[in-house]
């Protein structure tokens, strides 16, 4: 999907973790996105190929990618309610209300006008 919002410095290191397979703890969660106000999440599974997977699997579309990997973190999904396949933002932070926010303002910066939250989730302590 073109136009894939780069949420935060935060899920490069993210993608280090998922290519790597490394976890922390016993806890790990994903988020998936895909067009149209697609998405998928998964929480607490003990291994991150596992949680990438399952938020791939509960994604709609079909066509969707991992775009965030929790580890005792939140992940928020925000979309533009009025053109729900135009801009959006994900983020993933220790807190959720930090996600949230995150992820409201790159929906903004990338174009949206009434940007929402469409999806959120924390896994374990997160």
């Amino acid at each position: 999907m073109r136009g894939i919002v780069q949420a935060c410095a935060g899920l490069a290191a993210a993608g280090v973790l998922l290519a790597s397979g490394t976890t922390l703890g016993n806890a790990a969660g994903a988020i998936a996105v895909g067009a149209c106000a697609a998405f998928g999440y998964s929480i607490d599974y003990k291994m991150i190929p596992a949680a990438r997977t399952a938020a791939l699997a509960k994604c709609a579309n079909g066509q969707c990618k991992v775009v965030g990997i929790m580890q005792r973190a939140c992940g928020a999904f925000a979309i533009d309610g009025h053109n729900t396949c135009g801009p959006h933002g994900y983020a993933i932070a220790p807190q959720l209300g930090q996600a949230e926010n995150l992820a409201l303002q790159y929906c903004y910066k990338y174009g949206g006008h009434d940007c929402v939250i469409r999806a959120f989730a924390c896994d374990a302590k997160g």
